[in-house]
């Protein structure tokens, strides 16, 4: 799966938990933070940012 969020978007983007920049996995189509070690899923094209969506990447 491919996904493509804009970069000035991705700028602006943290995670909800640790409030760290995000990364995006284009191939697994999520954001990852890597300080809190969470997967935040896209879904149809927006992040879902929600902690309680998030898979542990640890």
């Amino acid at each position: 799966m491919s996904t493509k969020i804009d970069e000035w978007l991705l700028e602006i983007l943290a995670c909800p938990k640790s409030k760290a920049p995000l990364r995006l996995d284009e191939e697994a189509g999520e954001l990852v933070c890597d300080e809190s070690g969470l997967a935040y899923p896209i879904r149809d094209g927006i992040p879902v940012l929600l902690v309680d969506e998030a898979r542990s990447i640890g």
